[in-house]
């Protein structure tokens, strides 16, 4: 040992004393070893306080040695990397690393809001539900407010994550989970048979329990049996071993949820490598193999800092050489607790004594108890006494009460087998007398639960039934078993007695220590009506926390039983859901943060858009041109009207690649449109296009677009921007879900085709330039609405539509993507004559405003196809999805809001988008409200801002006046309620 370390052993252990390490806590330098959690290196130091209580911040040291800690949660890194709420006794010792203790001020030592616990007769059991409900007026100024500042453990980074995560997905035949004995064996019988196999474990060593007892398995320490088997695992070909990976949640089809730590050991991630990956594991058999936690037992002061599980004092005896204490006492109902005795005496440490409430015990457990140490038999711990760490115990035995002076109580109340992960799809509980706790009733489809999980306390029985597990599944997918394997290891003594609870100590008896939920709280809630399990879990707050109640729920349950008078089982048990264990919400976005959490996506003319001196506007997901301007214009004004007037004169072409492309096909294609858009496409003729409207099943409207007919089974249907993917996929599920017996295929071709629209008086002339020969673009060969598959630019093969957004005649050219920039250089060069100008999707907006066309700022989701003026469209001829909902009543009814046109009174006077519609003199609040100027826009061709909107009895209100009321820009203009269409009604452009 060394001076630093005055409680590490002089040998044992896996830590490697050649490579110290460096570590501060509260700024307290300290070393440990490789090897060391974080947990085992404080004690090797000596320190026994860790940490503050969340309600009462009590003093609070180590009660376990593994995931299910309550006490230790601690603050690691500083800065951006800041990671709170981590449990000591999963942290990988590493040089450099920097911990803090959390929940106390100004100091661990010396926490001024301990007072809370003289204030512990104030704050029982839901208390809150209580206390904040009068006066009413303090809630926002004070009970809030005070409340915030209380909640929560830790404190958050100070800055962005630096961190990189990912998602993964894996695939096997058997996934097992948990690398303890069961798990080892089971992974053996499988991998042997030759099925594909991933062995998940949480720790960075594999082995579980038999990295902290003195067993033998085949005549090996059991350690060392552990070691061979993963170098024999590791060799076989179909075996995937992943150390640090918790496997969190159970999902739908086999799927489960898993978190690989790949870099949380190391100070900082190596250059370009991740922190944690989440991995989607598809597993066809799986096998739960995730051991068992060791339940403590409720008394007064049970809290205190050197009140540890008798397994966990195991642990750091055997796996971390590190003593927890000097003098220990063991208190305990089972016979596994006799075992710590046993290791103590051997690790060099005084056992003072065995204290073990059943009044007898075999001969062989007997046996156990170290030469000097005095055993109680029918005895209780009444109290630990002490203050920030544990001076001795209050034990009354039969021979009276008496005190003994002890650094370490070893508390052993029998172990839970942990099954959370089968119940988070199905699995139930059942109680088993022979554990006094819960083990699995059956398990998810595609899982088995083996070893301690479900019962099997010793190691003889986990190691065959791990085999077992592992051979019945590898053959039940069609592997060859490779027959029976009986492994030779002690059957140790696994007896254990109920208790709960022992009355009696002045000190608060704890049964959730994370929570500070006490003896006293479960028996409040009992007594005013929480006698549930799930009732006393929201009422007490009890296993909310991120134990999830691992060491607290069945004791929690066992009390409330004995307090009823009736059977554990019939108070019920509290349903586990995942994740089983804390994970990061970094780990769950993975790399989707950002700039990636919606990647930018560029157009194709993107590049020479940018040439031009383009300003880009984010549209969705896509960066598109805003606007082009050029020398001497002032302001985006000037350069939209520009554009504007140069389309309506001459010519000029948009980019709208971004439009949703869909390629359907089959011969129920017709069919499946029919019943998808509220008009008809089966009777489309080939080679034309056809406006439709798509409904969501509520009967709103959920997009727009043509489509258009190239073949009596193929049709290529656009959609908006924005519903691009919902559009996608909702066709995907009708398809799939709701008509899979119609012979139709889809397929999303967005990507495929960069797509220009050319627009104005010269459009056709400025296509000439551009097609090749033998190309017809008159009006009798490509009437509006046509449809054409051309060549373009000396061979390239182009769709052609005739189609207008902008309400002149109008052309959209369709080329493979990576034309698409040299289509918009040869439309340059063809229209050069004519004055063409590329223009943005501001000028887009405006031509469509203009013209009355609806858009994404009226498609809202609250407005149907009447709404928009579009109910002629809806066919009565066929059904189609929302048409029996779009005829309810309330969306049928007059007063509805209803698209109109806008234009302001006064000349010059701006109108602005989200104004809301009062009539004249009307005050201003929200029941005089009549509806919602939608699109708003200046029409450099009428020389006015024109406006959209949704007004009450919109059509049948032309020529009023209304006032658009804007209370946040402080805008209050009234305008005339005129038709949508601002710009040629009859359509004449269009025809040219």
């Amino acid at each position: 040992m060394t001076r630093s370390q005055a409680f590490r052993l002089a040998a044992g252990g896996f830590v490697d004393r050649a490579r110290p390490l460096r570590f501060t806590f509260d700024g307290r330098p300290m070393t440990g070893y490789a090897g060391d959690t974080l947990a085992s290196a404080l004690l090797a130091n000596g320190v026994r306080l860790l940490g503050r209580s969340f309600k009462y911040h009590r003093p609070r040291g180590l009660l376990s040695a593994g995931p299910e800690e309550p006490n230790a949660l601690v603050e690691l890194r500083k800065g951006a990397r800041r990671e709170p709420n981590t449990k000591a006794t999963t942290v990988e010792l590493f040089d450099g690393l920097e911990a803090a203790s959390q929940n106390r001020w100004p100091s661990l030592r010396l926490d001024l809001l301990s007072l809370n616990s003289a204030l512990a007769p104030l704050l029982p059991a839901g208390f809150y539900y209580k206390t904040f409900m009068w006066p009413r007026a303090l809630w926002e100024r004070l009970y809030e407010p005070v409340i915030r500042r209380a909640a929560g453990l830790g404190r958050a980074a100070d800055g962005h994550d630096p961190d990189h995560y990912e998602q993964a997905y894996a695939f096997c035949d058997v996934l097992v989970v948990g690398a303890g004995p069961a798990g080892l064996a089971a992974a053996l019988a499988a991998g042997r048979a030759g099925a594909r196999v991933i062995l998940c474990e949480e720790d960075a060593r594999l082995g579980g329990r038999l990295l902290s007892e003195d067993l033998e398995i085949d005549g090996l320490p059991a350690h060392v049996w552990a070691e061979e088997a993963v170098r024999e695992l590791s060799g076989l070909a179909g075996v995937r071993i992943m150390p640090r990976t918790a496997v969190f949640g159970v999902f739908d089809g086999g799927t489960y949820g898993a978190l690989e730590r790949v870099t949380d050991h190391l100070p900082v991630p190596p250059a370009f490598a991740v922190r944690q990956r989440l991995w989607r594991i598809v597993a066809r058999r799986t096998i739960l193999a995730s051991g068992a936690i060791e339940r403590p037992v409720a008394f007064a002061g049970n809290d205190r800092p050197g009140v540890m599980l008798a397994g966990a004092v195991r642990t750091y005896l055997n796996r971390f050489a590190v003593a927890p204490g000097r003098r220990l006492v063991l208190f305990t109902s089972s016979d596994d607790g006799w075992r710590t005795a046993a290791a103590a005496a051997r690790a060099g440490m005084e056992v003072a004594a065995i204290v073990d409430a059943r009044a007898a015990v075999p001969p062989a457990v007997m046996a156990l108890a170290p030469r000097g140490a005095t055993v109680h038999l029918d005895a209780r711990v009444r109290e630990a006494l002490g203050g920030r760490a544990l001076a001795g115990v209050a034990l009354e035995a039969q021979t009276g009460r008496q005190r003994i002076a002890a650094d370490l109580l070893a508390v052993s109340g029998g172990w839970n087998p942990n099954f959370a992960l089968a119940s988070h799809h199905g699995a139930r509980a059942e109680w088993c007398p022979h554990l006094v706790g819960f083990a699995p009733s059956g398990a998810p489809d595609g899982m088995v639960v083996a070893g301690a999980a479900r019962g099997m306390l010793s190691l003889a029985r986990c190691l065959a039934d791990g085999w077992d597990a592992g051979a019945t599944g590898s053959e039940t997918l069609g592997f060859r078993p490779v027959g029976a394997r009986a492994f030779s290891a002690e059957d140790e003594p696994s007896g254990v007695s109920a208790l709960w609870h022992v009355k009696g100590g002045r000190a608060k008896a704890f049964v959730d220590l994370q929570n500070d939920v006490t003896v006293s709280d479960v028996l409040l809630a009992e007594r005013e009506g929480y006698r549930s399990a799930e009732h006393l879990k929201r009422y007490t707050t009890l296993g909310m926390a991120t134990d999830q109640g691992k060491t607290g729920n069945v004791l929690a349950l066992g009390i409330l039983a004995e307090t009823r008078g009736a059977p554990v089982p019939s108070v019920g048990i509290t349903r586990f859901r995942p994740p089983a264990v804390p994970v990061a919400i970094g780990a769950l976005a993975g790399r989707h943060r950002g700039r990636e959490f919606r990647p930018t996506r560029l157009t194709p003319t993107h590049a020479w858009a940018q040439s031009r001196g383009a300003v880009f506007v984010e549209a969705g997901p896509w960066l598109r041109a805003q606007y082009y301007p050029m020398p001497g214009e002032t302001d985006w004004l000037e350069t939209v009207g520009r554009e504007v007037l140069t389309v309506r004169r001459s010519v000029g072409f948009c980019d709208v690649s971004t439009l949703g492309k869909i390629d359907v096909q089959g011969p129920d294609a017709g069919l499946f449109l029919d019943r998808l858009y509220i008009n008809t496409f089966s009777t489309l003729p080939v080679g034309r296009a056809r406006y439709g409207i798509m409904l969501r099943e509520d009967g709103f409207v959920m997009d727009d677009g043509t489509t258009a007919r190239l073949a009596p089974d193929r049709y290529y249907v656009t959609t908006t921007t924005a519903n691009a993917v919902r559009v996608f996929q909702h066709m995907q599920f009708c398809h799939q879900v709701l008509w899979p017996d119609l012979d139709v295929q889809l397929v999303s071709v967005s990507d495929q085709w960069a797509k220009l629209s050319v627009a104005g008086p010269k459009a056709r002339e400025t296509l000439r330039g551009v097609v090749d020969a033998g190309s017809d673009l008159s009006s009798e060969a490509l009437p509006h609405m046509g449809v054409a598959e051309i060549s373009v630019m000396d061979g390239i093969a182009a769709r052609i539509f005739r189609l207008s957004f902008s309400g002149e005649l109008a052309f959209e050219v369709a080329v493979p993507a990576g034309y698409g920039a040299a289509l918009a250089a040869r439309l340059m060069q063809a229209g050069a004559a004519f004055g063409i100008t590329p223009y943005g999707t501001e000028a887009l907006g405006v031509m469509r405003i203009e013209k009355g066309h609806i858009g994404g700022n009226e498609i809202d989701g609250r407005t149907t196809a009447a709404d928009l003026g579009l109910a002629r469209m809806m066919s009565r001829k066929k059904d189609f999805i929302g048409r029996v909902l779009a005829e309810r009543p309330a969306l049928t009814a007059p007063g509805r809001m209803q698209l109109v046109g806008l234009r302001p009174l006064a000349a010059g006077a701006r109108l602005r988008a989200g104004a809301h519609f009062l009539a004249p003199g009307a005050p201003a609040h929200a029941g005089n409200d009549e509806g919602v100027m939608t699109s708003v826009a200046f029409s450099p061709l009428i020389g006015s801002w024109i406006g959209l909107g949704l007004l009450k009895s919109g059509p049948s209100r032309l020529g009023q006046r209304v006032r658009a009321y804007d209370p946040v820009r402080g805008g209050d203009v009234e305008v005339e309620v005129v038709q949508p269409c601002f710009l040629d009604p009859s359509g004449e452009r269009l025809h040219v």
